[in-house]
């Protein structure tokens, strides 16, 4: 799955100015980007986003200056077996094919980002398809070469519990461009200065998670080794189609979890979501390390969930 969120808020900034959109169409072999990756570049050279990793950009935002200027759209093709790809930096082994369209009616209509933007934000996916014989983007189905580019709702961590492990896995989150919210009722944890620019909830955890609507793009962990704030959170995380629901605890500490959400009402299959404990097993000794090993189940788990 393409992580596109740059190149869509600098779409929104950069609205109404000349652009070219690149993206990457067909991989082969280990390519640097997945597809459906953007590159989006502004009339006056400044560009958001990555194609190739940047093995292959500077000749990208020269097709993107001759797209922009008027010239059609191209679809370009980059690798090891040809001498081109090799100048241009593509050294990796892979292939790949990328389309060079302009940001307009005759190729990627501009009104599809605002599409995009509206149905991320009320956390749905949309779905573009375009046509590669003429190079225009649209919401329609389309017969012959198309490439279908899915946006999913963004990323979401909501974290119960404004501990020390909390404080590590927020600030993980933040450089994998997760949207991140600390729920907590205790006032003295969840401050400003534990949590400097986290969006922090003070409601009790059922209601906010609740509030929130978790879908396949969010993930809910509890931290806080109390039951009674953990419980109602991942009751109302599991009651809804969360992409990941995380729970810390020993192994001995979640069997006694499950039979007091059992006691909930919470299905055994639903039971069965819960990664307790909590992260991938790597060892971890410490808050930074804990914190890791959730950030890495919680992206695998979000890797699974895209169709």
């Amino acid at each position: 799955m393409a992580d596109n969120d740059s190149v869509l808020s600098a779409a929104a900034a950069w609205k109404g100015a000349p652009m070219a959109l690149a993206t990457v169409v067909s991989t082969w072999g280990s390519a640097p980007r997945p597809r459906g990756s953007h590159m989006l570049v502004h009339a006056d050279g400044r560009f958001e986003g990555s194609v190739s990793g940047g093995c292959v950009e500077s000749d990208i935002m020269a097709t993107a200056a001759e797209v922009i200027a008027g010239s059609p759209f191209q679809l370009k093709r980059y690798g090891v077996a040809d001498a081109a790809a090799w100048e241009v930096g593509l050294p990796c082994g892979g292939e790949i094919e990328v389309l060079v369209q302009p940001v307009s009616a005759e190729g990627f209509d501009p009104e599809l980002f605002d599409r995009i933007a509206d149905a991320r934000d009320a956390g749905q996916a949309l779905t573009v398809t375009t046509d590669l014989a003429t190079g225009q983007s649209n919401l329609r189905p389309a017969e012959g070469a198309v490439f279908a580019n899915r946006y999913n709702p963004p990323r979401r961590l909501l974290i119960i519990g404004a501990v020390q492990i909390a404080q590590a896995l927020a600030g993980l989150a933040r450089e994998l461009g997760i949207a991140t919210v600390v729920i907590d009722p205790r006032a003295r944890f969840l401050t400003e200065e534990r949590f400097p620019g986290v969006t922090l909830d003070d409601r009790w955890p059922d209601e906010a998670v609740a509030a929130y609507a978790p879908g396949s793009s969010t993930a809910v962990v509890t931290l806080s080794h109390d039951t009674k704030i953990d419980d109602p959170a991942l009751v109302a995380a599991l009651a809804a189609p969360t992409g990941y629901v995380g729970a810390l605890g020993s192994r001995r500490s979640h069997a006694a979890r499950r039979e007091r959400l059992a006691l909930a009402g919470v299905s055994e299959a639903n039971l069965d979501r819960i990664d307790a404990p909590v992260g991938l097993d790597i060892g971890a000794v410490g808050p930074s390390e804990i914190a890791l090993s959730i950030a890495a189940a919680m992206v695998a788990a979000f890797h699974a969930k895209v169709p």
